[in-house]
């Protein structure tokens, strides 16, 4: 293996290794063992109300600390060393989960949160490394190839993992609870050992300053600051960035009301988990698939496509009503969820500063734990309006279920207004301005 794909192959295997915490833990078991296990002889309402608080809080400390950490990695080349933080304290946090015990569910709130900074704050540096690991002419490919790693290598532990609860005693565990509490050990391990590939096969890019300790992060702060007022500068990418913020809001909707979408068409919980699979391994080659598209026929008119298909993929949500069809839906979603992500970060890191992607990363990714904001809103609104609208003045108790059907149909229909502003949006980014103001901009 020559040192460029090595460097590829080390980038993309953190997708691999980190991606089971994404699919293992926030998607798969978490949430369920949080209410059947953790909060078993507490009150629900209270232990739930908590997790809801922190897990805004994270993702807020996140997003505000992610442009400021950037400044500083990329002054201080302290890029990997930032990624070795966030990693290993996500793969501590989550290897902890393993050692609480029935009903300490304030221990679980607390590891579980810091998991996630851990796994937020480990994801702005890793993008942050794309420009140095894969070269303009392969940004796409690279992109693209480390979220098809990530679908394959969260797919298959999560899939090991769904077999170790579904059948216990072939592990040689005691029961479906020890299964779950050693695939939280099992996500740890797999996230920790692959992550080693990232620090020893890609080569840490060289920072912007010589300042170092205190000075460093000093210097980090002034830049950020400056940073601010220079986006005004970069309209491209400013462009660009709010064009991102709508579409990925209605991703990330899609993706998180997807679950309580299923739910209240009665799928049950077995049937969201087959669902989850057939993303990540469909998902995987789609992703590849969408690398090459974006190099050979351009990157805009290919994050154009999962628009639309995206699009598309909402409107017939909204006529769904059978397990069948929520099938079909995952299949829709996982062909372009993994392409519309890994264009939208290799076209952004064309129109920004090679020596300081962290720091823009950081706004990205500052955007993403943003997105989801809109979404849930507008779905609420909508649905409560088409409630208010359509319910006789005395309804039958079969009236207001009916009705209360189609108000959340009407609501899921609602994003499609996110995909539809971020096109319009999009149109007017042009990527040859974007890399000139950048070239313009002082390192």
């Amino acid at each position: 293996m020559d040192k460029q794909k090595k460097t590829v192959w080390g980038w993309a295997l953190y997708d691999w290794g980190n991606s089971a915490f994404a699919t293992t833990v926030m998607a798969g078991f978490f949430p369920v063992f949080f209410k059947q296990f953790w909060s078993v002889g507490t009150d629900v309402n209270e232990s739930t109300a908590m997790l809801g608080f922190a897990n805004s809080a994270a993702s807020l400390l996140v997003a505000l600390m992610a442009p400021v950490l950037g400044a500083i990695a990329d002054r201080g080349s302290a890029k990997k060393k930032f990624l070795t933080f966030f990693a290993y304290l996500g793969v501590l946090m989550t290897g902890g989960l393993f050692f609480v015990g029935q009903g300490q569910w304030q221990w679980a709130v607390f590891l579980y949160v810091m998991g996630v900074i851990g796994f937020s704050g480990g994801n702005i540096f890793y993008d942050s490394l794309l420009p140095r690991v894969a070269g303009e002419k392969k940004l796409d490919s690279v992109s693209s190839f480390g979220f098809a790693l990530g679908y394959l290598g969260g797919g298959l532990l999560f899939l090991v993992n769904v077999l170790m609860t579904l059948m216990p005693s072939k592990f040689g565990l005691p029961d479906a609870a020890a299964a779950v509490r050693f695939s939280f050990l099992s996500v740890a391990l797999w996230w920790g050992l692959f992550t080693l590939f990232t620090l020893f096969w890609v080569p840490e890019p060289v920072g912007t300053g010589k300042e170092k300790g205190p000075n460093v992060i000093a210097e980090g702060l002034r830049r950020f600051i400056r940073t601010l007022g220079q986006l005004r500068q970069m309209k491209t990418v400013l462009l660009f960035l709010i064009a991102y913020w709508f579409y990925i809001d209605g991703v990330d909707t899609i993706i998180r009301m997807a679950v309580d979408y299923g739910m209240s068409l009665g799928f049950a919980s077995n049937d969201l988990i087959v669902a989850l699979l057939i993303v990540q391994f469909v998902g995987f080659p789609f992703a590849l698939l969408f690398g090459w598209l974006g190099q050979t026929w351009g990157v805009k008119k290919s994050i154009y496509l999962t628009l639309v298909i995206y699009i598309g993929v909402t409107l017939y949500a909204t006529f769904l009503s059978r397990k069948i069809e929520f099938y079909l839906l995952a299949v829709a979603i996982a062909t372009v969820q993994g392409g519309v992500q890994a264009l939208s970060r290799s076209w952004y890191a064309r129109m920004i500063p090679e020596k300081r992607a962290a720091e823009f990363y950081g706004f990205y990714n500052m955007l993403g734990k943003f997105a989801a904001i809109i979404g849930p809103a507008l779905m609420g609104i909508v649905g409560l309006t088409a409630r208010r609208i359509l319910m006789p003045a005395s309804p039958t108790e079969v009236q207001m279920q009916a009705v209360g059907q189609l108000a959340t149909r009407w609501s899921m229909a609602s994003v499609v207004v996110l995909f539809v502003i971020g096109m319009i949006l999009l149109y007017f980014v042009d990527e040859e301005k974007g890399k000139k103001e950048a070239a313009e901009l002082p390192v």
